[in-house]
């Protein structure tokens, strides 16, 4: 039955996961909680129930659910100016650029919606660039990619994937990508040659079970790129903006990318907002006409992002996820024989590989959901946890505890 909520109707559990199922396309498994509320590292089911959010909307919640900073100002830019079009420009643009491109170290900011978006356009730029300034023959560009990888679902991106379940029945597709395997620097130069226009990867593998890569692989892959005149694009969509302890996770390696895509946590929560950031050597190339979105660097989304980079600049955030990733990381080695294979971590960023014979990592989070604790799987046996950052230790450790006792059970 229906129940009122405040001033709205609102629907049982059961009602809603019946309506979702049957209404809904059925591109999602989730777990069967039906969110109502937030805040901070906190989400509140339709039945009053509290979870602790150990995945942040795949770190786009870096900074917790209802901050106070980003809430602030999207309310002051909704009452003022949402959306006009790049037709005409507004007065959060020029701002929201400039601190985007001088938090970031580069001369120019391509602003988009989502993830995906901006790694298509970090593609057509990148094509661009090649036919244009190195000089690759019309049509033969190509990028290299990583096996295992994950930049989004468009028809473009699943081209280049090597998921099946991303990629199957999707074509005819993209040409004009070569996989590699993942931290292997020999096989990315082997893979280019004279029309590779950029090495395209990201620091951390997250969708693929937080991998980090060997130490010195991405200052190989630079190595490369600037010696056979290649542009290195890091997709830094979930591994960036403090998630590993670190402005952009390159920065672990002591190495800089020539364009950097950026999403998720740059909307705060709130928005989508991505963006493409690089030098004008490389943006330059776009002239208008040419490349557009109607609501890419819209007046909310740029008033949200400058909140963003603003508390971004101050350094706090990234101090915090790396002490609370070293406590994490810590915590979750304790398991390790006891139900735990392996882990990986960077900053506030873990993959947990559970024993196959304990059961699924699907398994696992249906089981720390029932006490509490929302997390995700991938690949089989993995979970991986990114709570925002505003969550306390005690916190992580209630939440490693409760995986703990998750993993006694199932032995």
């Amino acid at each position: 039955m229906s129940r009122t909520l405040g001033a709205a109707v609102a629907l049982t559990a059961d009602e809603h996961l019946a309506l979702v199922d049957r209404r809904a396309a059925r591109n999602y498994a989730p777990l069967p909680v039906v969110a109502a509320a937030a805040e901070g590292a906190w989400i509140t089911d339709i039945d009053g129930r509290r979870y602790l959010d150990c995945l942040a909307a795949y770190s786009a919640v870096n900074f917790g659910h209802a901050n106070p900073t980003v809430l602030a100002a999207a309310r002051r830019q909704l009452e003022r100016l949402t959306l006009v079009s790049r037709a005409f420009q507004h007065d959060q643009l020029g701002p929201f650029v400039q601190e985007l491109a001088e938090l970031i170290g580069k001369d120019m900011v391509l602003p988009m919606n989502t993830g995906a978006e901006a790694v298509e356009s970090g593609i057509k730029v990148a094509r661009k660039w090649g036919y244009e300034v190195k000089g690759v023959a019309q049509g033969q560009a190509n990028i290299v990619v990583m096996a295992g990888n994950f930049h989004g679902r468009t028809t473009t991106i699943v081209s280049f994937s090597d998921d099946p379940e991303a990629r199957e029945n999707y074509g005819p597709y993209t040409p004009g990508f070569r996989t590699v395997p993942y931290g292997n620097g020999a096989a990315v130069a082997a893979a280019v040659d004279e029309n590779t226009v950029a090495v395209l990867l990201e620091p951390v593998q997250g969708e693929g079970g937080v991998i980090v890569p060997p130490a010195g692989f991405l200052p190989e892959v630079r190595d490369i790129c600037s010696r056979e005149g290649v542009l290195l694009i890091a997709d830094e969509i979930q591994s960036g903006l403090a998630r590993t302890g670190r402005t952009l996770a390159v920065e672990h390696s002591g190495v800089e990318a020539d364009v950097y895509l950026l999403g998720k946590a740059l909307g705060g929560g709130v928005v989508p907002v991505s963006a493409v950031v690089a030098d004008e050597d490389v943006l330059g190339v776009l002239r208008p006409g040419q490349h557009g979105s109607t609501f890419g660097g819209n007046p909310l989304a740029c008033a949200v992002g400058r909140a963003v980079v603003g508390m971004l600049a101050t350094g706090e955030w990234q101090e915090r996820a790396r002490g609370l990733g070293a406590h994490l990381d810590q915590r979750l080695r304790e398991l390790v024989g006891h139900g735990v294979m392996e882990v990986r971590s960077l900053g506030l960023w873990a993959g947990v590989d559970i024993e196959p014979t304990l059961g699924t990592g699907k398994q696992v989070c249906t089981a720390l959901a029932e006490r509490g604790v929302l997390a995700k799987d991938t690949h089989g046996s993995t979970i991986r946890l990114a709570p925002p950052l505003v969550v306390e230790p005690a916190e992580l450790d209630w939440a490693v505890d409760q995986l703990a006792d998750v993993l006694r059970c199932l032995r």
